[in-house]
């Protein structure tokens, strides 16, 4: 998308009578107005002012781009607005504004506002060009100095692209910039370190972390070679990967006001060296520095994460209607409308089987997509997850949406990846959706059949399952749930659960819930049955451990394996397998997947008190064996 498609003569006004920055505003939006380009002028005007309380969009040197992306407009368009007295803008260096350029973008029109906007603030930032467009004298030089700049910008873009090809030395400083609404400001800044670097003789490449995505980023090996990193961004920024390397962290603002200082102070040593906070896992930093998007367990880890809270809100629905059903004495029938709502029971059934659990699968399916291929994966991701569910393909074929959308969504990246950068703003409106959903579709279409019928008979085979079958079932999903205190297996076995809650199995999630309780239960009734073997911070820790036990986060005895891994592993394996085995015993099945003991009263079927029981037997049976296996604190402790 370029400027001149959204900048004509008819929005140049080359005379502002305006003197205050709020008749700025007025003017301009009433030359869209008048241009055809707004709904509503007034929600247009309103959105304007919205943007404006969270930063000034008077970015200095003279220039202010208000902006706004609302249903209030008709048609996205960008006015012009030149004042030679200036109006004070409230901008960032304190001074008038003389050039202003009001982008009006449609609510849905997310790359034409943000291609705009990225590409218009890159070439603001030029004295020449600012200094052509304060001397136009008409309307039609203003658009045609936008056509000539656009054409040297492509160039200038693929020499860069030429040059970073060609480059294996890596780069003096890397940099990353990022920005609340990641339009303006970012480009903005990593256009003026690049200018400045170019003009210090400094090799340099900068990410930006935009509305449209994350564009040249980082690679682990740059990062290596670089002298240091410059993080000019008002937003989060990972910064993990740049651990062990000089770290000048500044807003955005400061990006685009002080590039030369920001990128002495990485050359002449004075950047304090970023140690880490820790946050990272060892699983995220071997994907970093891999630099691929073949992690399955993050990728299946992030489709979980934004799928359960559908799941656990639902379920718990579901499960509070069947206990009023059963207090009550109500039929609780199968309620597919809201013509089926009879009871305040029906009422909750219907929001929670209907509606919330109905989205299980296409989110889970969608941010698995958008993990592997960002943004563009989510639409063909969600769309395959619904053709899974409607087909009976259930939670399996929701995974297998899910990677293949994904990954359909790079190979048709990768297959337009030699497009002339000026087309680059029909990639994530049109040619990521279109490709990715239809690939995606066709090939759903075609598996969805033969999964269904594989889902089919699993589902059969675990209900005819026996009691001495399920209670194998439970020993080995509850084992998995305390064999590495929220680990791989534990979310495997935890996923697996899930899985079966979808296909209408209540029995492994019972297995699940009970084996992931006892690990953090039974490392804090060791500390409160064995004190004198704990030191008094294991203590406190074993205090917290007793909460997030009985929440049902197994992660809360990570502390005590973290320090004495082999005992506490095999003592909570041992432990969870037995409540897992105990808990198919007693025939109880489970519809909520989370909620430890806040669920305990809504099991499906089976008794409570038994459920209950299960877990107790195994939080102390983990805590007996860890405690006499420890060493008291004062001995040499061997694993």
């Amino acid at each position: 998308m370029k400027v001149t498609d959204l900048l004509t003569a008819a929005t140049v006004n080359l005379d502002l009578k305006s003197r205050t920055k709020k008749d700025v505003l007025d003017e301009l939006a009433a030359t869209l107005d008048k241009a055809g380009k707004l709904n509503d002028r007034a929600g247009y005007r309103a959105a304007l002012d919205k943007r404006e309380e969270q930063s000034t969009t008077g970015i200095g040197d003279g220039v202010a781009i208000p902006h706004s992306k609302t249903p209030a407009v008709k048609e996205a368009a960008i006015a012009f607005g030149r004042s030679k007295e200036g109006v004070d803008f409230q901008s960032l260096d304190g001074q008038p504004a003389h050039l202003f350029f009001m982008i009006a973008a449609t609510d849905g029109a997310n790359a034409t506002h943000l291609e705009a906007l990225s590409t218009l603030s890159t070439f603001l930032i030029q004295p020449e060009f600012r200094e052509k467009l304060m001397n136009a004298a008409t309307p039609e030089e203003i658009v045609a100095a936008f056509d000539a700049q656009e054409e040297t910008s492509e160039n200038v873009a693929a020499e860069e692209k030429k040059a970073a090809e060609s480059n294996t030395d890596g780069y003096e400083i890397l940099a990353v910039t990022g920005c609340p609404t990641g339009i303006a400001h970012t480009y903005m800044a990593a256009d003026a370190l690049k200018q400045k670097a170019k003009e210090m003789g400094v090799s340099i490449k900068v990410q930006t972390n935009g509305s449209t995505g994350i564009k040249n980023k980082l690679q682990p090996d740059e990062i290596e070679k670089a002298k240091g990193i410059i993080v000019a961004a008002s937003i989060n920024i990972d910064v993990e990967p740049f651990r062990g390397k000089p770290l000048v962290q500044v807003p955005v603002t400061d990006g685009i006001r002080k590039p030369e200082e920001l990128i002495n102070q990485v050359l002449e040593e004075k950047a304090p060296v970023y140690e880490g906070d820790g946050s990272t896992s060892k699983a995220q930093a071997s994907e970093e520095e891999s630099g691929k998007k073949l992690n399955i367990y993050k990728n299946l880890m992030n489709g979980v994460t934004y799928m359960l809270p559908f799941v656990v809100g639902g379920g718990i629905l579901i499960a509070v209607s069947y206990l009023i059903a059963t207090l009550t004495g109500i039929e609780l029938k199968p309620v597919a409308s809201v013509a089926d709502v009879h009871s305040f029971a029906d009422l909750l059934s219907y929001i929670g089987n209907g509606n919330a659990m109905y989205l299980m699968i296409p989110i889970l399916a969608g941010y698995i997509a958008m993990s592997i291929a960002d943004r563009p994966g989510l639409a063909p991701g969600m769309v395959g997850g619904l053709m899974a569910l409607t087909s009976n393909a259930g939670f399996l074929g929701g995974l297998i949406a899910g990677f293949l959308a994904g990954y359909t969504v790079e190979l048709v990246k990768w297959a337009f990846q030699k497009w002339p950068q000026s087309l680059d703003g029909l990639k994530p409106v049109l040619i990521y959706p279109v490709f990715g959903i239809f690939i995606t579709g066709a090939l759903m279409f075609l598996i969805n059949q033969p999964i269904s019928l594989f889902v089919e008979w699993m589902t059969s085979v675990l209900n005819g399952m026996g009691t001495g079958n399920l209670v194998i079932l439970g020993l080995i999903l509850g084992g998995m749930m305390g064999i590495d205190l929220g680990g791989p297996f534990n979310k495997i076995a935890f996923t697996f659960g899930i899985a079966m809650i979808s296909a209408g199995n209540f029995y492994p999630q019972a297995a699940v819930m009970a084996g992931g309780m006892v690990p953090p239960l039974g490392m804090a009734l060791a500390t409160t049955l064995f004190p004198h073997k704990f030191n008094r911070g294991q203590r406190d820790a074993g205090k917290v451990a007793y909460v997030l036990g009985a929440a049902f986060v197994s992660e809360g005895a990570i502390p005590f394996g973290a320090a004495d891994p082999l005992r506490v592993m095999v003592s909570s394996a041992i432990g969870s397998a037995l409540a897992g085995g105990l808990a198919l015993l007693f025939g109880i099945g489970l519809r909520p997947p989370h909620g430890g003991i806040f669920v305990i009263p809504l099991v499906s079927n089976g008794n409570p008190l038994l459920y209950a029981l299960a877990i107790i037997i195994g939080t102390i049976v983990t805590a007996i064996l860890y405690g006499i296996w420890k060493k008291p604190i004062e001995q040499k402790e061997e694993a």
